[in-house]
C-alpha cells in the first residue's frame, strides 16, 4: 500500500515536468511563430503599397520580405521538428496538431500569392485578405498553445502574448486600411467604419494583454504609448474623419506607412518581452518542480523500510511520512486547478467567440474586425453575454452542416 501510494507521488511529479518540459518546446514555437507573423505583417504592408501605387512604389522590396518571410519559417520548422508527433505529453493534441497543419497549409498559398502580386493580378483588397488569412491561422495555433497550458503562470504568460499579437496584428491591418486610403486619396464611409472598428478592436486585445501580463510587460507598453507620435494621431484622424485628405496621395501614404510601422515595430519590442517572460516563465516552473521532485525522492529515502514496502493488507497505521507527501501533493494540485479553472473560463469563451468570428468570417466573407461587431450588436440587441451568442450560433451551424450532410 505505501509503495503503491510513494510510487504514484513520484509519478506524478515526473508526469508534471514532462508537461512542462513540452510546453517550454512550446513556448519555443510561440516565439518563432511571433517573428513569422512579424514579417509576414511587413510583406503584407509592402504588396499594400506596391499595388495601391499600381507598381510605383517598392517593387524591388517585394523579394526581400519575401525572404524575410522564407527565413522565419525555417525556423518555425525547425520549432516543429522538436514536438512530440505522437502527442503522448501534451494536452489537446489532435486539436493543435490540426492548427499546425493550417499554418503549414496557409503558408503553401504563399508563392501563388506573390507571384498575383508582383504581376498586378490581384486586387489590393483580395491581397490583404489573403495575407491576413495566413496570420490569422498562425495567431490561432498560438492561442491553441495557451488551451493546452495545465499550468495557470504558463496559461497567464500566454494569454497575454496572444492577446497582444492579436491587438498588434489589427494594428497592421489599420496600417494597410490607411495606407490604401491614402494612397487612393478617398476615404469612403466603409473605410472609416472599418479603420474605427480595427482601433475598437485593438483596445480590446490590449485591455486583455492588461489582465494577464506581467508588470515589466505593463510598464514596457506604457513606455510605448507615450512614445506614439502626434503625427501618428494626426494621421489617424485624418483617415477616420475626412472623405479627401488635403495632403498628396503617394507621400502621405508613405509617411502614414512610416509612422505606424514605428507604432508596430514597438509593439514587436513588448512582444520580444513577453516571449522571454514566458520563456522564463516556463524554466521557472521546471526548475521547481524538479526540485521538488528531489524533496520528495529526498523525503522518500528517509522513510524506514518497513515503511515502504508493498503490502496487500492494509497496516493498522499508515506511515504518517507517507501521508504527508500524498496530502502535500495533492494540495499543490488542488491549488493549480483552482487558479488554472478561472483562467480555462476565459480560454473557453475567447475559443467560443473566435470560432464564431471565424464562422462568419469564412462564409459571409467579413474581416475580423466586422465579424466581431456583428456578434458584438447580436449581443447587445439580445442583452446577452458575447459568448453566448458565439455559442448559440456555432450550435445553429452545426445542426444546419449536420441537415446537409
Amino acid at each position: 500500500m505505501s509503495l503503491s501510494a510513494l510510487s504514484f507521488v513520484l509519478a506524478s511529479k515526473k508526469s508534471e515536468i514532462i508537461c512542462l518540459q513540452q510546453l517550454l518546446e512550446m513556448g519555443k514555437l510561440v516565439g518563432a511563430v511571433s517573428q513569422l507573423i512579424h514579417v509576414l505583417q511587413r510583406e503584407r504592408g509592402t504588396a499594400n503599397i506596391y499595388l495601391c501605387t499600381h507598381g510605383e512604389l517598392w517593387a524591388e522590396q517585394l523579394s526581400e520580405r519575401a525572404l524575410q518571410v522564407q527565413m522565419a519559417e525555417q525556423a518555425v520548422d525547425q520549432q516543429l521538428l522538436a514536438l512530440d508527433l505522437n502527442g503522448q505529453s501534451m494536452g489537446n493534441a489532435p486539436r493543435l496538431f490540426s492548427r499546425i497543419a493550417a499554418v503549414l497549409h496557409s503558408l503553401s498559398t504563399l508563392p501563388v500569392l506573390r507571384r498575383q502580386v508582383r504581376a498586378q493580378d490581384i486586387s489590393q483588397p483580395e491581397a490583404m485578405r489573403q495575407y491576413s488569412e495566413v496570420i490569422r491561422t498562425h495567431l490561432a495555433l498560438v492561442f491553441e498553445a495557451a488551451d493546452i497550458s495545465g499550468d495557470p503562470s504558463i496559461s497567464r504568460a500566454l494569454l497575454a502574448m496572444f492577446s497582444f499579437m492579436q491587438g498588434k496584428e489589427l494594428a497592421g491591418q489599420e496600417r494597410a486600411s490607411g495606407a490604401a486610403g491614402f494612397a487612393a486619396r478617398h476615404f469612403d464611409d466603409v473605410a472609416h467604419q472599418l479603420l474605427l472598428a480595427l482601433i475598437e478592436g485593438q483596445e480590446r486585445c490590449f485591455q486583455t494583454f492588461r489582465e494577464f501580463a506581467d508588470v515589466r510587460c505593463l510598464a514596457l507598453w506604457q513606455q510605448q504609448l507615450s512614445a506614439d507620435s502626434s503625427e501618428f494621431e494626426r494621421l489617424r484622424r485624418i483617415a477616420c474623419t475626412r472623405t479627401t485628405p488635403a495632403d498628396d496621395g503617394p507621400v502621405a501614404a508613405l509617411r502614414w506607412f512610416e509612422v505606424t510601422t514605428a507604432r508596430i515595430d514597438g509593439m514587436k519590442v513588448v512582444e520580444d518581452l513577453l516571449e522571454e517572460v514566458l520563456m522564463a516563465c516556463c524554466r521557472e516552473r521546471i526548475r521547481e518542480a524538479q526540485a521538488s521532485l528531489a524533496l520528495q525522492q529526498q523525503d522518500i529515502g528517509q522513510i524506514p523500510q518497513q515503511e515502504s514496502h508493498y503490502s496487500a493488507l492494509i497496516p493498522p497505521q499508515l506511515s504518517r511520512s507517507v501521508l504527508e507527501l500524498v496530502e502535500q501533493q495533492s494540495r499543490q494540485l488542488q491549488a493549480l486547478d483552482t487558479e488554472l479553472a478561472g483562467l480555462r473560463a476565459t480560454l473557453a469563451e475567447r475559443k467560443l467567440v473566435e470560432r464564431a468570428k471565424g464562422l462568419l468570417m469564412q462564409h459571409h466573407g467579413l474581416t475580423e474586425p466586422q465579424a466581431h461587431k456583428t456578434l458584438r450588436d447580436m449581443a447587445m440587441n439580445q442583452n446577452k453575454k458575447l459568448s453566448d451568442i458565439a455559442e448559440a450560433m456555432l450550435a445553429v451551424s452545426a445542426v444546419f452542416g449536420k441537415k446537409g450532410e
